[in-house]
């Protein structure tokens, strides 16, 4: 059965006094069901951390530009756009004097197959209806805490050093990249890439009942903000998200037509 894409990204600035995440949705300019999806959350003082995560979605689409999936690696590709993005970064802060930074999380979808990679912790998630399939590790120190043994999950999500983060894009040293893929896609797959302005509100449990129980991406995307915003209690960071669904298309009826054009909103 063919399977066609629901897709959204979304942002809510929360209560800060600009938004500095960057998302995006990026269809391949030559097609061929090649579609990116970016997700960066820029720090470093006023316009640093926005000027950071716009040159990591700007080097993402010039790549993807350039990209054939016939005769190219995933992996070169998404490791390739992290790693320019980040000497970007790291040249800025001469011409800009500021301190800019961001951290990159990016999911590479081609027919049949997908493919992800990650530096600081903005997340990458797969679901399969409403579990879990994968989720990246946070390169934090308290995800390392989590790794240990010395914290829990739970306790991870209200502790003081939280987000206190070991690899970013525009550092002293090369980001630390980790990369992953998958090629036994179906429909009522879900992926999610988000900043920590939404994560931080929910178990993982919870992400995947909102998102399976609503009847599209733009909506479970409405609604994962709306809970984020309520829980941020007035104090609520930037949120960024892009959800991509995988749905099965019913074969077309004599007479009848099925549109495969996924359905993109922000």
């Amino acid at each position: 059965m063919a399977i066609s894409i629901d897709a959204c990204v979304a942002q809510h600035q929360g209560d800060r006094r600009e938004q500095q995440d960057r998302v995006a949705i990026l269809p391949h300019p030559r097609g061929g069901g090649v579609v990116l999806a970016v997700v960066a959350d820029g720090m470093g003082g006023h316009t640093g951390g926005v000027l950071a995560a716009q040159q990591v979605v700007h080097t993402a689409r010039d790549n993807l530009e350039r990209f054939s999936a016939r005769s190219e690696s995933a992996r070169v590709l998404l490791e390739s756009s992290i790693n320019e993005a980040h000497m970007l970064i790291k040249a800025s802060r001469f011409i800009n004097e500021k301190d800019p930074h961001s951290t990159a999380v990016m999911l590479l979808l081609q027919p049949g197959k997908v493919s992800w990679a990650h530096c600081g912790d903005s997340r990458f998630y797969r679901f399969r209806g409403d579990s879990l399939v994968f989720r990246s590790t946070d390169h934090s120190y308290v995800a390392q805490l989590v790794v240990q043994g010395r914290v829990t999950p739970e306790q991870a999500l209200v502790h003081p050093h939280r987000n206190i983060l070991l690899t970013s894009l525009g550092g002293v040293d090369a980001p630390k990249i980790a990369f992953g893929e998958a090629d036994d896609l179906q429909g009522g797959d879900t992926f999610l890439l988000c900043s920590d302005g939404l994560w931080g509100y929910f178990t993982d449990q919870e992400l995947a009942w909102v998102i399976d129980g609503a009847s599209s991406a733009r909506d479970a995307s409405e609604l994962l903000i709306g809970r984020a915003r309520a829980m941020g209690n007035g104090d609520g960071d930037n949120i960024s998200l892009a959800i991509l669904k995988l749905v099965e298309v019913p074969p077309a009826v004599p007479g009848g037509r099925v549109s495969l054009a996924p359905e993109s909103a922000q």
